[in-house]
Order: C-alpha cells, then structure tokens, then sequence
C-alpha cells in the first residue's frame, strides 16, 4: 500500500473487478489507456489476475486509487464508477525496454492533481524500495494531460515511436532525479 497527502493506493483485488470495469469501459478513460478498446469483463479479470501474480513475484502491479482517510477527495458524487475510485497506476513492462508508469483517473477526478500525485508515488516506490534504475513512460503526444504528469515528474523525453493513435513519446526517470 503506498500513501500520498490525499490518497491511498492498494493492490487491486479480484472483488474490485465491477469498479474496474465501469472505469476502464468509459470512453474518455480508455481513449489513451487502451487506445480507445473497449474491455471485456474476462480482459479485466484477467489483468487483475496478472496484478496479483506480479505483486507476489515482483513487488508491484496495479493500485487502486482512493481517497485518504479524512480528505476531501474532489469527487462529486454519484460521478466516480466505484465508491471512493479515484482511478488506477501501475507499472508494467514497456516491451523489453523496462518498466513503465500508467495511470488513469475517473473523469470526476481529473483537475486535481491526483495523477500527478499518485504517480509520483508510484515511481518513488519503483525507484527505491523496489531498486528500480529507472521508471519509463508512454505518452500518446496527443495526450496534454499526461505530457504534463511526466513533465511534472521530471521525466525527460528519450523516444518517439508509432503507437495506434499518433506519434508517442517515451520519458524516463532515473534514481536520484526525483
């Protein structure tokens, strides 16, 4: 479990799997994160399969986001697909390159600096308890919101490549540069 100011992440569990769908099935969150492809319930099950294997293998995996305990989390109600679903980061393998930051963010939770700040989190884990050399990440470069999460982090660009939807670029964070 990692913890910022404002949120809370723990591993997804397999009863998290209703949010899960709801969240990752919407259209504006899927749109960067899945390149528009929409999942299936077995897609989903099985992704929080490999989350719960890699934790126990590797140390990391998929987090749910939620809110911390006596925060004002930002969320109108009745708008976030799970109670208390902030979103999701993780690190997965980019390829064979190494491991790469992903997050997404309920709609009603975008704004307030939470993929920000979930995913620094995320890559302060990765970069030290976990003894990463380096955090990578992704980014459709027509997705500003997630340009400037990496910019923010103090990711510096190294690549561009084909991706599905335009051109992305590819970021990378070294320990001792967070």
């Amino acid at each position: 479990m990692l913890r910022t100011e404002r949120l809370v992440l723990r591993p997804v569990r397999g009863d998290d799997h209703p949010a899960l769908l709801a969240h990752w099935t919407l259209p504006d969150v899927r749109r960067f994160l899945f390149d528009g492809a929409p999942l299936s319930s077995a897609e989903v099950a099985e992704t929080i399969k490999e989350s719960n294997e890699d934790f126990a293998a590797h140390g990391y995996g998929i987090w749910l986001i939620e809110p911390g305990s006596g925060t004002d989390s930002g969320l109108s109600p009745g708008l976030s697909p799970g109670p208390g679903l902030v979103g999701t980061a993780g690190l997965r393998p980019l390829e064979e390159s190494g491991l790469e930051i992903f997050y997404s963010l309920a709609p009603a939770a975008w704004g307030h600096g939470y993929a920000t700040e979930a995913a620094r989190a995320v890559v302060e884990y990765a970069l030290g308890p976990l003894g990463l050399p380096e955090v990578l990440a992704e980014v459709d470069e027509g997705n500003a919101a997630s340009v400037a999460v990496v910019k923010r982090l103090g990711m510096t660009p190294y690549a561009v490549v084909p991706g599905v939807l335009g051109p992305m670029t590819r970021y990378r964070s070294t320990a001792g540069t967070m």
